[in-house]
């Protein structure tokens, strides 16, 4: 199995060198919507070679050199403005799929700057048209109860997004808005004035059924995000949102990338005996190593359950200075 990730060297726009880690798959992003507000900026960084992460927890710059990327994951809520640049990757070659989350909580005041869910559902369809159903996972992420939607209306409003988009696609990811686990989010939904209501163990086993249910009349894969709480007796799977499996279908013809995911080159479909692991994630996350380029508190959707921005000023802020020719998302 190959190392991750390989030590290099970048030289940066005022010609200083810097160590860097180069990864063979890059996720952008579960920090901030790259697709929606920076393909402008990821495309500069697409010609410049590298980019430069913040870590969130210290500022410290880590660079990230695409040298040897391979394949890119994308997030989004709204990836239309991004076509050029899937354009350009499907062009050169170059592997990718997008994570589209398609939430339906329209009039509620949850994704403030979401377009609506007809628009969503138009993009969705033209991604899958495009580059193939393979390369679009639906996302409804996270299920929200309040005390305003109760779980027959939420799942009202999930069977009217799957209605819309299921066809295009091969599967559905979820998670819970597990409010206590993380304090940002908790005041922020005290901010925004949401009454939310935690998900028990009752409760998300009510929801797994009826996700299931849904799914086989969709014809579509449920699978769950980073839960802890085991959905397996309703046939949900525990999902890896960087999917070596996917990745091999997508690629199967790169030997680095397959060597990377414990895969025999010549039998990329092959289950590995053991894919990686990506240690720096929750423990119920399945994912394999990547390496996130996105910053947090710069994405303008406002969704109010976001764990990346600490208030809709500081993210409106800090895109509002955003500048396409900066190394970092934002400087």
């Amino acid at each position: 199995m190959a190392s991750f990730p390989e030590k290099t060297f970048i030289i940066d726009k005022n010609n200083v060198k810097h160590e860097a880690s180069a990864p063979l798959i890059v996720s952008a992003s579960r920090s901030t919507d790259i697709p929606a507000f920076y393909g402008e900026w990821f495309s500069r960084r697409l010609d410049a070679g590298y980019v430069k992460w913040i870590n969130p927890f210290n500022n410290a710059p880590f660079y990230v050199p695409f040298e040897k990327a391979r394949f890119f994951v994308f997030w989004s809520k709204n990836p239309r403005p991004f076509f050029p640049v899937l354009d350009r990757l499907a062009s050169e070659g170059i592997g990718f799929y997008v994570l589209y989350t398609v939430n339906n909580y329209d009039g509620l005041g949850f994704e403030p700057g979401v377009p609506p869910l007809s628009a969503r559902a138009e993009t969705f369809a033209e991604l899958s048209r495009r580059y193939g159903k393979e390369r679009v996972v639906w996302r409804f992420d996270p299920l929200l109860l309040t005390d305003t939607l109760d779980m027959d209306g939420l799942f009202a409003r999930i069977r009217e997004a799957g209605d819309a988009v299921a066809r295009y696609t091969e599967k559905l990811v979820f998670s819970f808005c597990e409010i206590s686990k993380y304090p940002k989010v908790e005041r922020n939904l005290r901010r925004e004035r949401v009454g939310y209501i935690e998900f028990d163990r009752g409760m998300m086993l009510d929801a797994g059924a009826r996700l299931a249910e849904l799914a086989r009349g969709w014809g579509v894969i449920p699978a769950s995000c980073a839960v802890e709480t085991d959905l397996a007796e309703f046939g949900i799977v525990r999902n890896k949102c960087i999917d070596d499996e996917l990745i091999a279908r997508i690629s199967p013809g790169d030997r680095a990338l397959m060597e990377f995911l414990g895969r025999d080159p010549l039998f990329p479909r092959t289950p590995p005996v053991k894919a990686p692991k990506d240690k720096g994630q929750r423990k119920y996350c399945g994912c394999v190593p990547s390496k996130d380029i996105g910053r947090y508190d710069t994405c303008p959707h406002y969704c109010v359950y976001c764990y990346a921005n600490t208030s809709r000023r500081t993210a409106a802020e800090n895109y509002r200075s955003a500048d396409s020719n900066s190394e970092s998302v934002t400087e």
